[in-house]
């Protein structure tokens, strides 16, 4: 098993994404306060036989960038997981750029909720939100 990817590393410009980030084309380019941006490139290996970007692709971005809103808010002896995640689909993705908001709307001291808006060419793509679990390190 690989060892995990401190978010609070990659945050801080000290540590490479985790291998998901990479694979799927996210990047961070800003997390800070419950709240995180990013980029991300769509190849056209996430296409659907309809053409458009495969919607768990675009649930898997967006909660990419939900565990990074949350990893701002964490103390160092704390850890998340995601306890479930709903996408809602508004518009088709297709392959280029996309912009990916998220932020912490509640942190309590077992749950979060975050929320999260993919934006590509301008308009809203996806929106989604989940529940996540804070707990302490082993």
């Amino acid at each position: 098993m690989k060892p995990m990817t401190n978010l609070r590393a990659v945050i801080a410009g000290q540590s490479a994404p985790p291998p998901c980030d990479e694979t799927l084309g996210v990047r961070l380019t800003e997390a800070r306060d419950g709240y995180a941006k990013g980029v991300w490139t769509i190849s056209e290996s996430l296409l659907n036989g309809n053409g458009v970007i495969m919607g768990g692709f675009v649930g898997a971005a967006a909660d990419i960038l939900m565990a990074y809103a949350v990893t701002t808010l964490l103390r160092d002896d704390q850890m998340h997981a995601s306890i479930n995640l709903q996408t809602t689909f508004h518009r088709p993705a297709a392959a280029g750029e996309a912009e990916i908001e998220a932020r912490v709307e509640k942190f309590g001291k077992t749950v979060a909720y975050v929320t999260a808006i993919v934006r590509q060419n301008g308009k809203e793509v996806a929106s989604a939100t989940s529940s996540v679990l804070i707990m302490d390190k082993p």
